[in-house]
């Protein structure tokens, strides 16, 4: 019985209830009560060996509830109380400064109470920051999420427990001395000015992302190539990296145990500290440092044992870290590898018998890898990112044999730079081809039919919940009959896409509110029409991938128009992006739209300068031209989406003035449904308007909690007043008012 390895079970377990569900005041008298079900099963396992496993889970729970509460009690607790509290504060920069859609910011390390806590800075202007420099001023300061579901608990899992709006001026110390834990961002910044010297600027955001982990320079349309087809893990710096890390030292070290070791922990340590001590970084570098001391002390090395006890270490060092995607895909992965990857591999042999010779050794051990390591990760990647990748198995055949020679080939580069600048650009040309070869490949790919499905659709939900009931019953039964499974699950498929892409064909009338934060995007269909609506959100790429998600569940490939109704950048920041992946027949824009707005895309443009009607299906759209006034809001184009027994009137964000001068131009009928202005703000959806539409239900496309205190108390309160049934993004999510 792996003993460790049913205690990090429990102990994650714990970890998993006390960041998702249970309160910080019942987690003691949970783990009490866990140790008695443990003591139990203690006993009852003296004479019953089957449940000495569930007897040290259970210890494992009761140690990881008092931990994490423990860890609340003693550690956040002085956190917490800086929570909406705006005081001076002396702070010291982690890393470097850098861009984010919204300004700029740095993450600093900021003393309470003698503890040491890491806050990310959102700074009001460029500043120009490094490691060790330190920050002196008046700051905001905010808890992060106390709840794992909640956005902003992205932060705990990285060990952000804080972070802070810039308030005064800053003062900046320059640091003249490093201290140990510095030396990491510092060499990932001279790595970067290496790779940028050396390297096309082509292919320039590739080798950062690859060897650094930062894909900050990325474009959206490269960061979905990679992701529908199935190699994103490549760029995210983890165990694949850290693996041929250490092969590439057992290379070097001619495979000496002792002398691997030696070079081989400085290494690992200098490696993760470069990537920033990422869950998935930190979690493959202490398993090979195990696996480093095994072969060192002839001892045995178990890989689930050493999985095992990585995570116990990173979980004691911050219980929250069970909420990070990158460690829940990082345990997932290899677990799912060292559980099923003998069978599969099996599997494969089984079925195709007569093959023989390295290559097919190679590749069918690579396949095997693959599959193995999604049978867990899949569900995750459902759930974070919205798509499963049909075709990954493919593209990681066709690619991590070059991505394997590209990481090597950029350690060789930074080698070369320290002789020779010249030498290292040339061996940086050479390197750029084979890394355009695996974004050719992923892009290839990446546009194939089938290359991902989306979580968009239930019924690709259901198919994939229809798929791990099938999964079980095959592991639990006794006859395993793969090529049943096999075809069940392929006929499962079709029939999902079969009814997503229906629902689209069959509807006289048919609109979606995407869950884009805050901004609106907004899909208008009738009998296999599609037109489009705005696409903006928190920013451009959530918006438009929401956006590209929704579309490609439907099988839609091409629209039939582009409605934007006005230059926002929450209501066209995301357009440009999408038509990049997705044509479309028609962009109609406001006359008033500058031309810098205006997205590239290969069908016509018209600039709506009085009104329009076009034709969707069974449906038609009347598009009501900008009132022409000084505001870009009041610019908004208007949209009345039409069929014989519906309506659903759209006016972006108009504000009442904007709505009243629609209202004396245009005779507007009652609709059924409207979607509120702006929002939500107050100074929209006014009284008169809805005095003459008269909707029965109202969507309103707004962010959770977003700073402008969208939607209105008042709004809702004038809502209600008329009787109108509301429904939020924030709270709903994406909404679908169907007519069939």
């Amino acid at each position: 019985m792996r003993v460790l390895m049913w205690f990090a079970l429990g102990f994650g377990s714990a970890c998993a209830l006390g960041a998702y569900l249970l309160p910080q005041g019942v987690l003691a008298a949970a783990s009490g009560a866990f140790g008695v079900l443990a003591l139990a099963l203690i006993l009852a396992g003296i004479r019953f060996r089957r449940v000495r496993p569930a007897a040290v889970a259970a210890l494992g729970c009761c140690a990881g509830l008092g931990w994490f509460a423990l860890f609340g009690e003693l550690y956040l607790s002085d956190a917490m109380e800086w929570n909406g509290v705006t005081r001076e504060a002396e702070l010291t920069a982690a890393d470097y400064s850098y861009e984010t859609d919204y300004g700029w910011a740095v993450e600093a390390y900021v003393r309470i109470e003698g503890k040491p806590y890491r806050v990310r800075i959102y700074l009001e202007e460029e500043r120009e920051l490094a490691p060790g420099d330190g920050i002196s001023g008046e700051f905001r300061f905010r808890y992060t999420a106390p709840r794992a579901w909640e956005r902003t608990s992205r932060y705990q899992g990285k060990g952000i427990f804080l972070t802070a709006n810039q308030e005064s001026a800053l003062e900046i110390q320059r640091s003249e001395t490093r201290v140990w834990w510095q030396y990491g961002p510092i060499l990932a910044g001279k790595i970067g000015g290496i790779l940028e010297a050396a390297f096309p600027e082509d292919v320039q955001p590739f080798v950062r992302a690859l060897l650094l982990g930062d894909s900050t320079d990325l474009s959206w349309n490269v960061d979905m190539d990679l992701r529908i087809s199935g190699i994103r893990h490549i760029i995210a710096v983890s165990g694949l990296h850290v693996t041929i890390l250490y092969k590439l030292v057992e290379v070097l070290t001619g495979k000496r145990r002792f002398l691997t070791a030696l070079i081989g922990f400085p290494v690992m340590a200098l490696f993760a500290a470069m990537a920033g001590f990422t869950p998935s970084v930190t979690r493959a570098c202490v398993m090979v440092g195990l696996m480093m001391l095994a072969q060192v002390f002839n001892r045995e090395y178990d890989s689930l044992t050493a999985l095992s006890f990585a995570c116990l270490v990173m979980l004691a060092a911050n219980p929250l870290v069970i909420v990070n995607a990158g460690f829940q895909l990082s345990v997932s992965c290899v677990a799912g590898i060292l559980l099923f990857r003998g069978p599969i591999d099996g599997w494969i042999q089984r079925l195709w018998p007569k093959g023989d010779g390295r290559l097919w050794r190679w590749a069918h051990g690579c396949a095997a890898v693959s599959l193995s390591a999604m049978v867990l990760t899949v569900p995750l990647s459902a759930v974070y990112f919205g798509t499963v990748s049909l075709i990954g198995v493919v593209t990681n055949l066709l690619t991590l044999w070059a991505v394997n020679l590209v990481f090597n080939g950029l350690i060789g580069v930074c080698a070369v730079s320290l002789v020779s600048a010249k030498l290292a650009g040339a061996l940086g040309w050479v390197l750029a081809w084979p890394i355009r070869y695996v974004l050719f490949t992923a892009r290839l790919l990446s546009r194939a039919p089938l290359a991902a499905v989306y979580t968009s659709s239930e019924y690709i939900v259901l198919w994939l919940a229809f798929c791990y009931v099938l999964l079980a019953v095959f592991l639990i039964g006794k006859r395993k009959q793969s090529g049943v499974l096999f075809t069940c699950i392929c006929l499962g498929l079709c029939l999902a896409l079969g009814c997503s892409w229906a629902g689209p064909l069959t509807d006289g009338c048919r609109v979606t509110v995407l869950d884009v934060g805050q901004g609106q995007c907004i899909l208008l269909q009738s009998r296999g029409k599609t037109f489009l609506v705005d696409c903006g959100g928190d920013t451009g790429e959530i918006a438009a991938d929401r956006a590209y998600r929704q579309l490609a569940s439907q099988g839609i490939r091409r629209l039939d128009g582009v409605i934007l109704t006005h230059g926002d950048d929450d209501h066209c920041g995301g357009a440009g992006y999408l038509l990049g992946r997705i044509g479309t027949e028609l962009v109609v824009v406001p006359g008033t739209l500058e031309r810098g707005k205006l997205p590239q895309t290969d069908g016509r443009v018209i600039r709506a300068d009085q009104e329009l009607l076009i034709t969707c299906g069974d449906c038609k759209i009347r598009i009501f031209p900008p009132a022409f006034l000084e505001s870009s809001n009041e610019n908004s184009l208007c949209i009345l989406f039409e069929a014989e027994n519906c309506g659903i009137l759209i006016t972006g964000d108009r504000s009442a003035r904007g709505e009243r001068m629609l209202l004396k131009r245009y005779d507007l009928p009652e609709v059924d449904v409207l979607v509120a202005g702006h929002h939500g703000s107050k100074d929209s959806t006014c009284r008169e308007l809805l005095e003459t539409v008269k909707p029965e239900t109202v969507l309103i496309s707004v962010g959770a909690g977003n700073v402008y205190g969208h939607p209105d108390e008042a709004l809702l309160a004038r809502l209600a007043e008329f009787g109108c049934t509301v429904y939020r993004s924030d709270q709903n999510g994406t909404i679908l008012f169907r007519v069939r």
